[in-house]
């Protein structure tokens, strides 16, 4: 049974799946969509073209898919997409994308706690927690299982790779590698996540390769490029490879690393 509160406003465009719960003064836009068994609390605003999945927690002044604040912004149709069983807590903003037909994306089982803010055009993967009045710049990707601590900015285009956990009150303007951790302003990073990664239950094997491959990059005075060849060389677990595919991928350079195209200038 679809539960509304008679002081809630909902577009007639919209869709609520069964077992939807609308608080008192929710208001839910045009061309939305909210999945089975999703709350929302009390003013909660869900802006147009946006898509809530099943069994989600929306809580009391969240704004989700609101118009991005991107001067680039012309009006044009553009979506916000936020999967399952997330719990979005008090105050949290969520802007829809910048760029005809592009998206703002949630994964599913994510906590963003009170007063973050995702900008426009982020991608945000499965299992992650973003602690209170963490703030994304435009763009930014946060892969699977990675912990953002309270206060933090990231810088518009940076990436947080898998399993890695930035500190509260660090100033992220660059990449941070996957699996691995970092604190600070400007941020040093230290080694591995190592209760993250036993958390996620990697074995001692895989755990112990991630430890040389962040040894090759941050303790043997390799450049990026020299560091991707020795990373090569190590056993090739899935979790490696990853790394290896972050590291290739990099555009704004890693934390505490020049950009491979330095390196790789500096070295010619």
């Amino acid at each position: 049974m679809i539960e509304v509160h008679p002081q809630a406003v909902i577009h007639p465009s919209s869709h609520l799946g069964e077992g939807v719960r609308i608080g008192p003064y929710a208001v839910i836009g045009e061309n939305c969509r909210i999945g089975e068994g999703t709350v929302l609390g009390p003013h909660a605003v869900i802006e147009p073209n946006t898509t809530i999945g099943r069994f989600c927690t929306i809580a009391s002044g969240a704004v989700i898919g609101g118009i991005p604040q991107d001067l680039k912004y012309q009006g044009e149709e553009t979506y916000t997409s936020i999967g399952d069983r997330n719990v979005i807590r008090e105050c949290v903003t969520i802007n829809r994308a910048t760029g005809a037909g592009q998206e703002t994306r949630i994964g599913n089982d994510n906590l963003l706690m009170a007063y973050v803010h995702i900008a426009h055009n982020c991608v945000i993967g499965d299992g992650v927690v973003i602690a209170n009045s963490s703030l994304l710049a435009g763009h930014v990707e946060i892969e699977d299982f990675a912990v953002i601590g309270g206060a933090c900015g990231i810088h518009q285009f940076v990436r947080v790779g898998k399993m890695a956990m930035v500190g509260a009150m660090s100033k992220i303007v660059q990449d941070l590698p996957p699996f691995l951790l970092c604190d600070g302003n400007p941020p040093t990073v230290f080694g591995p996540n190592s209760v993250g990664l036993k958390r996620r239950g990697l074995s001692t094997e895989v755990r112990m390769e991630i430890k040389r491959a962040f040894k090759l990059l941050y303790r043997d005075s390799l450049n990026l490029s020299q560091a991707i060849e020795k990373i090569q060389e190590l056993q090739a677990f899935p979790e490696i490879l990853h790394l290896l595919h972050f590291l290739e991928k990099t555009e704004r350079g890693l934390i505490g690393i020049a950009k491979h195209r330095a390196c790789l200038e500096a070295k010619d």
